[in-house]
């Protein structure tokens, strides 16, 4: 799995573990993601996983480098998907003629 990969299936874990907020953003400690099986399985390195996320701007959160332990309850917020781009992602792909 590549890194755009690993990025998406991040945002898509943090959705089904986060709490969605009023803007469409979602938020989950990384202690929650940290210790679920489920993103054990999926990620060699959830830590540089969130770093590439959050140099390309999909997420925020507090610090550089997140440790078990001392940082899980640092939150994590997904940035909610602009409306155009989901729009754009959602819609069916059309064959030019």
């Amino acid at each position: 799995m590549n890194v755009e990969e690993e990025v998406t299936r991040l945002q898509e874990e943090i959705q089904r573990l986060g709490k969605v907020q009023s803007n469409g953003s979602y938020k989950v400690t990384f202690g929650v993601l940290f210790n679920d099986d489920r993103c054990a399985n999926i990620f060699e390195a959830l830590v540089g996983t969130l770093r590439a996320a959050k140099k390309r701007k999909i997420v925020t959160y507090d610090g550089e480098l997140l440790l078990q332990g001392v940082h899980d309850n640092v939150e994590i917020t997904l940035k909610p998907v602009p409306a155009a781009e989901s729009v754009s992602e959602s819609a069916p792909a059309t064959a030019a003629t």
